[in-house]
């Protein structure tokens, strides 16, 4: 896969004035946008996914729904049928309604998320009741038996779920993506573009290391630059 299709920006905005310029500027030189439920509260789903499609970009429909099977293979229609590129379903709704979802996705990849990037370990047992590396591959597992085409999961969980042969090629769809040179804000299991990619990421979320990016990066455009070359020393 050429180096910035791999990349998917976080569109974690509330408007289209936000968006906008984001979207223009960087929908030749990035692999997808991530919109989320922020954006997709304040703006509306269609709009905001025909808004990108203009712009010739693809959609990360962040959603991550979770409800019973029957209201997630309806929402699963409703999402495909806006030609997405990708969404995502909590794993932790259960094999049963992420292969109502699946039955229903379309053209577009679903992918499972697995254990929040904003979580750490004590979060992960108060929660789950085990740690993240174990729930990560529990809900792999269910993802794999669902039909998912993916999950999503910490930089942290890569090299562990590349061991495992029978999820082993679910594609991994990372956040958590901080380059050397960004604030971890509020994620707790970070890696660099390069360390993810290494470790078998398929594609990396970023936000805001590239829509806010520190004054000595520059714009987006150069955040996205930066990050493409990263990428690309990595796997060529």
């Amino acid at each position: 896969m050429i180096p910035h299709k791999r990349i998917i920006v976080a569109l974690d905005v509330d408007t289209l004035d936000k968006a906008e310029s984001l979207v223009e500027t960087l929908a030749p030189y990035v692999g997808c946008f991530k919109i989320g439920l922020e954006l997709l509260t304040s703006v509306g789903a269609q709009k905001i996914v025909e808004f990108i499609h203009s712009y010739s970009g693809q959609v990360f429909y962040d959603g991550k729904f979770n409800d019973i099977p029957n209201t997630m293979a309806g929402v699963a229609k409703a999402v495909a049928d806006l030609n997405v590129k990708m969404f995502n379903v909590h794993a932790s709704s259960g094999i049963k309604a992420m292969k109502a979802a699946v039955d229903n996705k379309g053209t577009s990849l679903v992918l499972a998320v697995t254990v929040l990037t904003s979580l750490n370990e004590d979060d992960s047992l108060s929660i789950f009741g085990v740690g993240t590396r174990e729930k990560v591959i529990h809900f792999a597992h269910n993802a794999k038996t669902a039909g998912c085409d993916g999950i999503v999961c910490s930089p942290k969980e890569l090299e562990m779920v590349q061991q495992l042969g029978s999820i082993k090629n679910l594609l991994k769809v990372v956040p958590g993506i901080r380059p050397l040179w960004a604030n971890n804000g509020d994620q707790k299991r970070v890696m660099t573009p390069g360390e993810a990619i290494k470790a078998g990421a398929d594609y990396l979320v970023i936000g805001r290391p590239i829509t806010k990016p520190p004054k000595e990066i520059g714009t987006p455009m150069d955040a996205v630059e930066k990050i493409t070359e990263e990428i690309g020393s990595v796997i060529l």
